[in-house]
């Protein structure tokens, strides 16, 4: 071993620190010497404002232009002063529509955060055995949902507009000007749009970009319903192909009807209220997807064991409570971003919004819970209901959020928590297996929700329900209109498409004996939890089981 106090140890270390010591002097200078030479022979320089950069929306401008000209205050003129305020004002203006983008895409990023909270609700809810599939499906269907709606869903949606809504809109180009029409009675009504397939032309804008990426991901959220509702016997293949549609086409059509200047928000023309209104998509997002969740469900049949022979259901317990409290807890941080970024504008109505939002998510869960401890046989407040009752506020006031009153938004949520418990057993007796109550809680409180708004609306933002002036019940009616379209168009296209799938395949539904093993697996190739239950395959689940599933399924 050599001696680190030798002679030749030491001289070793003395000039490597003489050299480290070099190098930090070089390191420290060099750029000292050159900062002190700018400073003393080069003038210090502008601002770059109102760059083609920032004229595209693309940065924020200086509040100061460029152009701006200094005057004496003393000489003057009313003129110039005028001009330079102007110029200050159109400064101001740019550096607000860049706050809003920035808000609006980070409203966007906690949206598209919600779909973690989604998989764990979901995945929680359902059986051990099929936790990877669950998870899977909650994870590819972003990518599939996204890829229908990069496709065509915006264009069919959002590309007969007429232009990106003016508080992101820093060009006032009217970028989104495809609509096709109909002339019914004395209006034109717009049915879908036809500019913005693939985002190409000149719908490569910063702020219809923006635009996309804050409606792609609140399609999302409908595409992900039916993945819990249709959870533990939902063949990948057709989840695949059934994904891509609801991105592509279900989902934008009706959209584009409330969100996208089309004919349902026009009800106006006809002095129905100001037209059909729903603020962040208790129906263009929730009740659609509850509503494809519904016809889904149906047509692919309950899971093996959820009806006895004498057609009572039966429960099928999740497999993780306390993952079902995280992800709904993940729903509700994301859902301010839901909510309040639809605003697409950092202004005060933001905190309006959150408030509400706030208290009927509260609301919800209190008295979901409340009702199963203190009226339901259950006599006990259960984690998954009030979790459900949670949910079930957040998307009852997703509708009307920015139109009522705190106190209407605290009943509105504790409404939503009673309805969801109500909800969920109803459809279970009516024969509909749906594992995690995504029918009840999108479904049943999204149309709640769209209706709300003629009911609680107090005026302060537009639209004025019936309990605070006679005249309401014309809002009433458009919401009344969107719902039943809404509900009719996901049940007839979303029936029709995802009927048509499984013909292609031979079946929208796994095989019996795979269902019994578990979709792991046999979908997935890799279970979730290899360790916490014994793990078979398809083959080798006996013959009789096998059997006694199928004469049950011909039952149903």
């Amino acid at each position: 071993m050599t001696n680190p106090f030798s002679r030749s140890s030491i001289f070793r270390r003395l000039r490597l620190a003489a050299l480290l010591l070099a190098v930090a002097t070089a390191t420290w200078i060099a750029p000292s010497r050159a900062l002190a030479d700018d400073a003393t022979t080069a003038p210090a320089a502008e601002p770059v404002v109102n760059t083609a950069f920032d004229r595209a929306g693309m940065g924020a401008p200086s509040l100061v232009p460029a152009d701006y000209t200094a005057v004496d205050p003393e000489t003057a003129t009313t003129k110039d002063l005028a001009t330079n305020l102007d110029k200050v004002a159109t400064a101001t203006g740019k550096t607000g529509i860049a706050v809003n983008m920035v808000w609006t895409l980070v409203a966007g990023f906690l949206v598209m955060f919600m779909q973690a909270g989604f998989a764990l609700v979901e995945t929680g809810l359902c059986r051990a055995k099929n936790a990877a599939h669950v998870m899977s499906m909650n994870f590819l269907v972003y990518a599939l949902g996204m890829t229908g709606f990069f496709v065509c869903g915006y264009a069919l949606m959002c590309g007969g507009n007429g232009k990106v809504p003016a508080v992101i809109n820093s060009t006032d180009n009217a970028v989104l000007d495809g609509a096709v029409k109909v002339h019914v009675g004395e209006h034109d009504w717009t049915i879908f749009g036809k500019k913005g397939f693939f985002l190409s032309g000149n719908k490569y804008d910063a702020s219809a970009l923006t635009w996309f990426l804050f409606m792609m991901v609140f399609m999302d959220t409908t595409a992900t319903i039916p993945t819990g509702a249709l959870a533990e016997r939902w063949k990948m293949a057709s989840f695949f192909i059934f994904s891509l549609f609801v991105g592509g086409f279900i989902y934008p059509i009706y959209g584009g009807w409330l969100w996208g200047g089309g004919w349902l928000s026009q009800l106006g023309q006809t002095s129905l209220g100001v037209g059909a209104l729903d603020y962040a998509g208790s129906s263009v997002v929730h009740l659609q997807g509850g509503a494809l969740a519904l016809v889904t469900s149906w047509l692919l049949g309950p899971r093996i064991g959820k009806y006895g022979a004498d057609g009572k259901p039966k429960p099928i317990l999740g497999h993780n409570i306390p993952m079902v409290i995280l992800g709904t807890f993940v729903l509700a941080f994301g859902w301010f971003g839901f909510n309040a970024g639809s605003s697409l504008a950092a202004d005060g109505r933001i905190g309006v919004v959150a408030v509400n939002t706030m208290l009927a998510s509260a609301s919800g869960a209190l008295f979901a819970g409340l009702y199963m401890w203190l009226i339901h046989s259950n006599k006990k407040p259960d984690p998954s209901m009030m979790c459900n009752g949670m949910l079930a506020g957040l998307v009852a006031i997703t509708a009307p959020c920015a139109y009522v009153a705190p106190w209407a938004a605290f009943v509105i949520g504790a409404l939503a928590g009673v309805i969801v418990v109500w909800s969920v057993f109803f459809w279970e007796k009516m024969g509909i297996d749906d594992p995690v109550g995504a029918i009840s809680v999108h479904g049943v409180n999204g149309l709640f929700g769209l209706l709300c708004i003629g009911i609680f609306a107090d005026g302060s933002y537009g639209p004025v329900g019936f309990l605070y002036d006679p005249a309401g019940w014309k809002q009433f009616a458009a919401q009344s209109i969107a719902g039943i379209v809404c509900i009719a168009w996901n049940l007839i296209a979303g029936g029709i498409i995802f009927y048509a799938i499984g013909k292609v395949l031979g079946s929208n539904r796994v095989s019996p004996e795979v269902e019994i093993a578990g979709l792991d697996l046999a979908e997935m190739g890799a279970p979730a939890y290899p360790e916490l239950y014994d793990l078979i395959t398809a083959d080798q689940v006996p013959q009789e089981q096998i059997d006694a599933a199928r004469a049950e399924l011909a039952a149903v």
